[in-house]
């Protein structure tokens, strides 16, 4: 496959290990003979050692295959957490190391979770685009504030911080991008 395709989710295999991809920055050329940069950012799926790299738009790197499973989010323990197969049943136990960028969004009864697996293990999981949270943490709401107007910093239920508007109050669910970590709408 050609650099140009790769995605965020997807597993590439690199001087014969598999990196799963967390975020691929697009370069384009400043000049015309120039091409197009495509920056990969990611982990080795075994060691959990960081991945950088630099590809150009016309490279080929080997893609993984790999199986994504709807999972749900079971519950936290000293070992990790647990997610179940919503078809088999089966469970899967991920580290907190594992899941150190998705931590922030993992919330109890959090729909549209997919675990990546290749050759019988599991890879990592691939969170929604948007998940529900709520604010548990925020200065009072004003109540003339404007959607458009300043915006103020919101505890959510799981530690994350985000800037929320001004006229949003503790206790109320608002929806969060997990690619970006901003806040989108009220949900």
């Amino acid at each position: 496959m050609k650099a140009n395709e790769l995605k965020k989710g997807m597993v590439i295999r690199v001087d014969g290990q598999n990196i799963l991809i967390k975020h691929v920055q697009v370069q384009s050329p400043s000049s015309r003979s120039g091409s197009t940069l495509y920056k990969i950012r990611g982990h080795n799926v075994v060691s959990r050692q960081k991945f950088e790299r630099n590809y150009k738009g016309d490279e080929t790197v080997e893609a993984v295959d790999f199986l994504r499973r709807p999972v749900q989010f079971l519950y936290r323990d000293a070992d990790g957490f647990t997610f179940m197969d919503s078809e088999t049943y089966e469970q899967y136990i991920v580290t907190e190391d594992t899941l150190e960028e998705e931590l922030p969004y993992i919330a109890e009864g959090l729909e549209g979770i997919y675990a990546l697996i290749a050759d019988e293990m599991l890879l990592g999981i691939e969170l929604p685009s948007t998940v529900i949270l709520e604010i548990t943490e925020c200065a009072p709401g004003i109540k003339g504030a404007s959607a458009s107007a300043r915006s103020k910093p919101a505890t959510l239920s799981t530690g994350l911080v985000v800037q929320v508007p001004e006229y949003l109050e503790p206790n109320e669910t608002i929806k969060v991008n997990t690619d970006t970590g901003e806040y989108i709408s009220r949900a």
